[in-house]
């Protein structure tokens, strides 16, 4: 009796086993679509999320719109990059939310959309990535967070900024030690005041003059540093600080 035959796997399916995908949150615009960039540059698949983005011409770019907050749309960025691409390797955890009043000022609404985005989303799509990396035996995630939780600022109010991304610098190391045998890194890259669409151009001279070198950072600074931690095998539990002396004083 003859079995059936094995059916064939294509080149496509090959090339998807040997490429590694990373997943990048608040992935339209700034920091997020410079991350894109930087894993495409070398080679990686991407599934891109953001309440707002819009499909790519590139198809191994998966846009996937919605709020992580959400647990399904957390889960389905997830499922739907497994589903395309075969594997998750890396989350970047870079969609977040600022709102700078002063602490007495903010409301409820304030309150809940900040820890919604910073820690719930978080929460959500982390679970979802690190179960995947677990079957795996391998993985990192990286946190962005911010140096004004080290650093804070006269000036710059961000007491819910310092809570949300607080909890992730600790949430950071905790991860990092919970998966260290398992093959899964967690780091974070905690940044200064980066130069993006959400700084207006009048304020630039302003902010820049709050890091110690004299000037914003750039998109690619942090690029740069999420590709070095994604390089760094024996680099666990660290929070990178990429913030022109910032949080070394002034």
């Amino acid at each position: 009796m003859f079995s059936a035959p094995t059916p064939l796997i294509s080149l496509e399916q090959i090339m998807n086993i040997a490429r590694k995908v990373a997943v990048v949150t608040g992935a339209s615009q700034g920091i997020g679509a410079g991350l894109v960039q930087a894993f495409r540059d070398r080679g990686y698949q991407v599934v891109a999320n953001s309440r707002s983005i819009k499909p790519s011409n590139d198809p191994d770019i998966l846009s996937i719109p919605g709020d992580i907050s959400d647990r399904a749309v957390a889960e389905r960025v997830i499922g739907e990059g497994l589903a395309k691409f075969g594997r998750i390797d890396t989350l970047v955890n870079n969609a977040g939310v600022f709102i700078a009043k002063p602490f007495t000022q903010y409301t409820d609404e304030d309150y809940a959309k900040v820890l919604s985005v910073n820690l719930t989303g978080f929460f959500h799509i982390t679970q979802a990535a690190v179960a995947e990396m677990e079957k795996q035996g391998s993985g990192h995630v990286v946190n962005i967070t911010t140096s004004l939780v080290d650093h804070a600022i006269d000036g710059v109010p961000s007491v819910l900024a310092s809570l949300t991304k607080g909890g992730l610098n600790a949430a950071t190391k905790s991860l990092a030690i919970e998966y260290a045998k398992r093959g899964i890194r967690v780091n974070a890259v905690s940044p200064g005041i980066i130069k993006t669409p959400l700084h207006a151009p009048e304020t630039h001279e302003w902010l820049a003059k709050l890091h110690p070198v004299a000037r914003m950072g750039e998109v690619g600074d942090i690029a740069q540093a999420v590709v070095y931690l994604e390089s760094a095998g024996f680099v666990t539990g660290e929070i990178l600080h990429v913030d022109g002396g910032q949080s070394a004083g002034h």
